[in-house]
């Protein structure tokens, strides 16, 4: 039986490969992620998928330096009014632009899709005036359930930084369209409906983080070989995860025990509270005699 996490990578491995001559980034580059909540937990979390674009590109030889430029609960506005201070000043060769969500999502104190189509295209004019190369994330989802209104309203925000990717030669990372895929894929595989990489509906879990990251590599350019060395680092990372809160396990230590826990028709978590609280009793009946 294949176990949950493998599907994942599975399904990843699924989408749609873009082709490039080579990986555009060199060593010691400098890469600067600019974006909300989600940017800032993929660069302060060790499995965000910030740091996972870094391990994936070092997995291939292409060592950068990082630069975290992700504020949680930041806007449209906010980011080109921080863009100097945060980013430029900085001098990155690159800067991905992960920016949309709370746009959306903060409903009347958000951006309206005018006002935000102003300030994206300012934030690249002036990133690319400084010598920045600038990739472009699509926004995430916002709830994993695209009928959502919200979601529905993200459409167009995403149509535009499509468009303004194409028209100012930046690269695209499709994030929403590779979102929308990996949660189709997740709900007719493992046959429920509940957040398959979020913990809220907006903030990336493992599988998340994996998603993210992977479009953001693809983008780059990075073939299936080159994927695959990637996806070999990220399974054998430790503190990839934590399975209720007691245990830190590296990815591949976590697939085995979800394959564990399937053959014995339950889940990781409540196998490992039910050895737990058999070690606990055992250790209290010692301690009585």
């Amino acid at each position: 039986m294949m176990h949950r996490m493998t599907k994942f990578l599975v399904s990843l491995s699924a989408l749609p490969m873009i082709s490039f001559a080579e990986i555009p980034l060199k060593t010691g580059e400098k890469v600067a992620f600019l974006g909300d909540s989600i940017t800032a937990g993929g660069f302060s979390q060790a499995s965000g998928y910030v740091q996972l674009v870094g391990k994936g590109l070092a997995a291939n030889g292409v060592t950068i330096e990082i630069i975290g430029a992700g504020i949680s609960g930041h806007k449209s506005n906010q980011m080109l009014e921080r863009l100097e201070r945060d980013v430029l000043s900085k001098k990155p060769h690159w800067m991905t632009l992960s920016c949309g969500v709370n746009d959306v999502w903060h409903g009347p104190k958000g951006v309206l899709l005018e006002d935000y189509k102003k300030n994206i295209t300012a934030i690249i004019d002036r990133a690319q005036a400084a010598g920045v190369k600038v990739m472009i994330l699509t926004s995430t989802m916002i709830k994993e359930d695209q009928a959502t209104p919200q979601n529905q309203q993200l459409i167009p925000y995403n149509d535009f930084l499509r468009a303004i990717a194409k028209e100012k030669k930046c690269l695209l990372a499709d994030l929403n369209a590779d979102m929308q895929k990996a949660v189709a894929d997740a709900h007719k595989k493992f046959g429920n409906k509940g957040n398959v990489l979020t913990n809220d509906g907006v903030h990336m879990i493992a599988e998340g983080n994996l998603m993210m990251a992977t479009g953001v590599l693809r983008a780059f350019g990075l073939d299936k070989k080159e994927m695959d060395k990637a996806n070999e680092v990220f399974e054998t990372m430790p503190n990839f995860s934590s399975v209720s809160a007691k245990t830190n396990l590296t990815l591949r230590q976590k697939q085995l025990l979800e394959k564990i826990a399937a053959e014995k028709n339950t889940t990781v978590d409540a196998m490992i509270a039910t050895d737990f609280q058999t070690y606990v009793n055992s250790l209290l009946e010692k301690s009585a005699k």
